[in-house]
């Protein structure tokens, strides 16, 4: 029976169904239903056992003052109508260099880090450790055609590029020690979740990186085909001290196994001793020097892949298809090559070897078919008139 404010009540339970103009309602009711905002929580719930990060880098330095510059210099560039009329009649100059250089001094770590974050560098290298790149790292591989390329932040490098070693330079002072890490972080054959070490650099004398200790010898990268894009990062750590890494000797006659690598082990062991400043990355993709790699330098086949498409679907057949030409309905059903060989059987029988081929219709839709022809032939007929179509297959 119904009682008051339109509540259907059922002698069996206690449930309570309400009902609006004679609809149910569904769900339960707002007095036993969660809020949006417990609904909300839950959805974006995150352990902070997993999802807390470490900044394992450098603290970022108070610049009140140079902030204060700043504001006083926009405050006065604002203020200043010779370079507002400048800047309207196009004529205002803008050194580049000098616009480079204050970016990297205040906002330029922060949108490295950013980056990095997007591309997932810091994820792959530490877990949830991380770091502001406030040291820039200035990376040039020469390209021997008085020109160099740069690497950035995830700028795209060929193989071809990257053979030789780059030229790395940065800015430091010249009694301190640093160390150079280059590794591929898609690029394991065997082993998820691990790198290859392609180039590690030791105690490294202030900017003088050729006076290092090269525990590693630099290896070019090799992305493998119909893997699309690998990332491959530089990492500059700060010694506290001269190391002996607990690292074996590589040359670029070693194998593969012996350069594997995992960051996060091999940062969690020296963590007291090397600090993280400098990060460049960038991406590479697979071209012909990687198969020159694999078979003049490993001496083994190159690993190919490629994508298993699956099959089309195609659904049940139906007794009376609606709206659905009759021939490419039927033609689905059919055996591909069948359908390609009576293509070809009708094109070979107007073909005369002795004979040179008739010219083509002039006007092919001004040409009159059968009236007792079916629609669907119709269309069919025209479009080889035309050359649509599946006939061009042939």
């Amino acid at each position: 029976m119904f009682g008051l404010n339109g509540i259907f009540r059922t002698n069996t339970s206690q449930f309570r169904q309400q009902v609006r103009l004679a609809h149910k309602i569904r769900g339960k009711a707002p007095i036993y239903c969660r809020t949006i905002k417990e609904r909300i929580d839950e959805l974006n719930y995150k352990d902070e056992l997993y999802t807390t990060r470490i900044d394992i880098g450098f603290p970022p330095e108070r610049k009140e003052k140079v902030r204060q510059e700043q504001f006083q210099h926009l405050k006065a560039i604002k203020n200043d109508k010779n370079l507002e009329k400048l800047a309207r009649d196009q004529k205002l100059f803008i050194d580049l260099d000098e616009s480079k250089k204050v970016w990297l001094e205040t906002v330029g770590p922060l949108h490295k880090k950013q980056i990095a974050d997007h591309y997932a560098i810091f994820e792959h290298l530490y877990g949830e450790g991380y770091f502001i790149p406030f040291l820039n790292l200035d990376i040039f591989y020469d390209l021997k055609q008085d020109s160099c390329l740069p690497v950035y932040s995830g700028n795209v490098i060929m193989p071809a590029e990257a053979i030789e070693p780059p030229i790395v330079s940065y800015q430091c002072a010249p009694d301190t020690l640093w160390t150079l890490v280059l590794t591929s972080l898609d690029g394991h054959l065997t082993e998820q979740n691990k790198e290859y070490a392609h180039w590690l650099i030791a105690n490294i004398p202030g900017r003088d990186v050729d006076k290092g200790d090269i525990l590693i010898d630099y290896l070019q990268p090799f992305p493998l085909k119909g893997t699309g894009y690998h990332r491959y990062a530089f990492v500059l750590y700060k010694q506290k001290e001269k190391l002996s890494y607990e690292v074996p000797k590589v040359t670029s006659e070693s194998s593969l196994e012996d350069r594997t690598f995992v960051t996060r082990d091999w940062y969690k062991k020296y963590q007291d001793v090397i600090t993280p400043a400098g990060l460049a990355f960038f991406q590479t993709s697979w071209d012909s020097t990687v198969r020159d790699f694999f078979h003049k330098t490993l001496n083994q086949k190159e690993p190919m892949y490629e994508y298993d498409f699956p099959e089309p679907y195609i659904r049940p057949q139906e007794w009376f298809p609606l709206r659905k030409p009759f021939n490419l309905y039927m033609d689905k059903y059919r055996d591909p090559k069948q359908i390609k060989k009576e293509y070809l059987l009708r094109k070979l029988q107007s073909e005369d070897p002795f004979k040179s081929p008739s010219p083509p219709l002039k006007f092919p839709n001004a040409q009159p078919l059968p009236k007792s022809m079916p629609s669907w032939l119709k269309l069919h007929e025209k479009k080889i008139r035309l050359k649509w179509g599946r006939v061009n297959d042939v």
